[in-house]
């Protein structure tokens, strides 16, 4: 029994001797075993050989990526300060727009497009001019809202949008442009469209005209282009111009071939005895590829969200897939298109005469006898000028004034006359003011020659009692 706790006691001391042993022959790297290895930084290390321009640009990028975009901001401008001569410097400014682009937000997005502007500024001849450019009409495109809301974002989107693809028409992202270009187009259009028909089921004929004129002539891809020709043609119709509500219905027929309304605007033209055109064949291929075309269908359950939804939804899947955008700004479609005025007369561009009623002197009351030059008067003009005079007809005599009017028209003849005393009664008025005027300067120069007389007698008495 002694023996065998002697055996026990003497392998517990070599087990013991044999921990101590190797405790102490343990060496520095392997006691760290024991211990969690600290991180290095790979910045300040002797084996890291790359650039510090690059690791700040890569640590910002790392930051951007993970939703750190303040932080990643904050070190893209150090970079920016720091290193301005650095490669780094354009891909730089660019992260920094688009960290504002992704975070979002009415602020950020301001933001974003400032800088993509300042980006095209300095660097206009990098390939990534072209993308900054396209991020400008695509912040704006973001923001847009529905047709009957504020429509400022969509306008700045179509602006931006034909601007890149004006400067860049065989860039990669041009056929990305054109269709954000067609949808932006497709919300302007609903927007004057839907003006339009209120006025036209309000029977107000004028305001219905000049919105769904400006639909069909500028956006001639929209949804609902048939509907607002044909719409123009009833309003055409009831006034004494059926050659102009003809050119509408021929313009169903011609342009949109397998539009629902053709028939109908074919029968509307065999009823006044208008020639009926052929189907442009263009169009037809046109409208053959927008029904083939797929598109994407809205969820019954997301239907009720749309009334809350600040942006455009069902515009953006109705608008079309294929054919040219509209590229020319909006002054410049308007001009040169048929207005329509009052008393069934239309006229050209932008300013006309509007019937307005008028009380001639001599007259019992006021009657609509003429039309009122509504058009603003150029500089040095009169205001209501009247007849001008033949070159060459002689200079009238003194006693030729009475015969300015015809004897068998009096109402012309009294509005001479009070066109005569009017100018006398103007020109004795100008005399007037110009006798005060000069009675006055004359009143207020004595008064500072009897001023200046005092101080000049004020200043010889004091001499004189010196």
């Amino acid at each position: 029994m002694r023996c065998n706790s002697f055996v026990a006691s003497t392998k517990r001391l070599t087990l013991l001797a044999a921990s101590g042993l190797f405790l102490l022959s343990a060496t520095r790297c392997d006691a760290q075993i024991f211990h969690k290895k600290k991180k290095v930084n790979k910045s300040t290390s002797a084996e890291n050989t790359a650039e510090p321009d690059k690791i700040l640009y890569d640590k910002a990028m790392e930051d951007v990526k993970h939703g750190r975009h303040e932080v990643g901001r904050l070190n893209l401008q150090t970079l920016i300060n720091t290193y301005p001569d650095s490669e780094y410097l354009a891909k730089a400014k660019l992260a920094i727009a688009d960290s504002f682009y992704k975070e979002g937000g009415t602020a950020n997005m301001t933001q974003a497009i400032q800088a993509y502007k300042d980006f095209g500024v300095f660097f206009p001849m990098l390939p990534e001019a072209g993308y900054a450019q396209l991020q400008v009409a695509m912040a704006h495109y973001r923001q847009m809202e529905k047709p009957d809301r504020d429509r400022t974002q969509a306008r700045e989107a179509e602006d931006e949008f034909q601007t890149f693809l004006s400067k860049y028409p065989n860039d990669p992202l041009a056929a990305k442009a054109e269709q954000h270009l067609r949808e932006v187009q497709e919300v302007l259009a609903e927007g004057d469209y839907r003006i339009g028909y209120y006025y036209y089921v309000k029977q107000d004929k004028k305001a219905a005209e000049s919105r769904l004129r400006s639909v069909v002539n500028r956006y001639p891809l929209y949804s609902k282009s048939d509907h607002a020709l044909w719409m123009l043609g009833n309003i055409w119709a009831s006034t004494e111009r059926k050659d102009l509500a003809s050119s509408y219905y021929a313009r169903i027929v011609r342009n949109y071939p397998l539009s629902p309304l053709a028939a109908n605007a074919k029968n509307k033209l065999k009823a006044v005895g208008a020639p009926i055109p052929q189907p442009d064949p263009q169009a037809v291929a046109w409208m053959t590829a927008e029904q083939n075309s797929p598109r994407q269908h809205e969820i019954f359950l997301k239907k009720p969200l749309a009334l809350v939804h600040s942006g455009p939804k069902q515009e953006l899947r109705a608008a079309a897939m294929t054919g040219k955008p509209t590229m020319s700004p909006e002054s410049e479609s308007e001009a040169g298109t048929d207005i329509l005025a009052g008393g069934a007369q239309s006229r050209i561009g932008g300013t006309g005469t509007g019937i307005v009623a008028t009380v001639t002197p001599g007259s019992s009351g006021g009657t609509t006898s003429g039309a009122e030059n509504t058009a603003p008067a150029t500089e040095g003009s009169d205001p209501n000028p009247g007849k001008q005079p033949d070159p060459n007809t002689p200079p009238a005599g003194p006693n030729d004034s009475k015969a300015t009017a015809p004897t068998g028209d009096p109402v012309n003849g009294a509005t001479a006359g009070t066109e005569n005393r009017c100018s006398r009664s103007r020109r004795r008025t100008a005399r007037g003011r110009s006798q005060t005027g000069s009675t006055g300067d004359a009143g207020r120069e004595a008064k500072r020659d009897k001023g200046r007389q005092e101080e000049r007698v004020e200043q010889q008495e004091k001499e004189g009692a010196a």
